[in-house]
């Protein structure tokens, strides 16, 4: 569906789960437009969830809104929830969705009941975090692209979009090249890899200006403090992870004041989707749901 926002915008909300289900407002990853991600929305639907996921602005069918920051998601949050009738939720992040869902925890904490960052990036200016240090060769490449502003990163965003348009369930790994760790490509199968791959053309399918968006948010001030964050936080990060080092996760629970840190040394960035069990059951404990 599409929802009109007070400022002329439109947002892409896909919901899928029961529909007297308590929310959970889920955020995909960079790139990523709107889709269903089962491996994610099976679990918290059988534990009484309804997935809200929403397109942030100028993937598919959202209206872009060029220079957002991290922050700006809170306020597009409060209104699809407004629109839906909801007032209390959850929020789950994953990879670039990850600060986003730590957005909503600062900054709507009377109606967030808990967050968790699944693989989640830390600030760009962490102090004592070397941010790229880790990072596989395509992510140093594009946000080093990032940093030196939208002209730099336009290009690049180019070349990879065209080959991620028609990208399959059996090409997805491959597509990600130096990021995907072994633990990885071996999850990266089946139903969880056709979700991938039409996430990213989902996410390109009417251009860049929802991936540039997104990249230049991430190294830019996000408009909020991680420090500041009251509600319950939960970071979930994996040791072979090479999209979002594990350095991230670390510096993000030690931080973010009484997060619970979940680092398995076992896992990669994509691998951590298999522990949405777990991930859903600690988030409503947290939520006291």
């Amino acid at each position: 569906m599409l929802i009109a926002l007070a400022d002329g915008r439109e947002l892409e909300v896909l919901t899928v789960g029961p529909e007297d289900g308590r929310p959970l407002v889920l955020h995909l990853g960079t790139p990523s437009g709107p889709h269903d991600v089962p491996t994610l929305t099976r679990p918290a639907a059988a534990r009484g969830l309804r997935t809200l996921i929403c397109g942030r602005p100028g993937y598919a069918n959202s209206t872009p809104r060029p220079g957002r920051t991290v922050g700006d998601v809170a306020g597009d949050v409060a209104a699809v929830l407004d629109r839906l009738g909801y007032d209390r939720f959850v929020t789950l992040g994953q990879s670039g969705g990850g600060p986003h869902a730590l957005a909503c925890a600062a900054l709507l904490p009377e109606r967030c009941a808990a967050a968790a960052s699944l693989a989640g990036v830390a600030p760009f200016d962490a102090e004592g975090l070397d941010w790229l240090a880790g990072m596989g060769p395509e992510n140093v490449e594009e946000f080093g692209a990032a940093v030196a502003g939208p002209e730099a990163l336009a290009p690049w965003l180019a070349g990879a979009a065209t080959e991620l348009a028609a990208v399959t369930g059996t090409e997805v790994a491959a597509a990600l090249g130096g990021l995907v760790p072994p633990v990885d490509v071996a999850a990266l199968t089946g139903e969880f890899a056709e979700a991938v791959a039409a996430g990213f053309r989902s996410a390109v399918s009417t251009g860049t200006a929802g991936w540039r968006d997104d990249d230049l948010a991430m190294v830019r001030p996000w408009g909020f403090d991680v420090s500041s964050i009251t509600v319950p936080v939960d970071v979930w990060q994996g040791g072979q992870d090479r999209m979002v080092p594990p350095a991230h996760g670390a510096w993000l629970a030690a931080h973010i004041p009484g997060a619970r840190a979940r680092l398995l040394a076992e896992e990669g960035h994509l691998s951590l989707v298999q522990a949405a069990a777990s991930i859903f059951d600690d988030l409503l404990h947290a939520a006291a749901w």
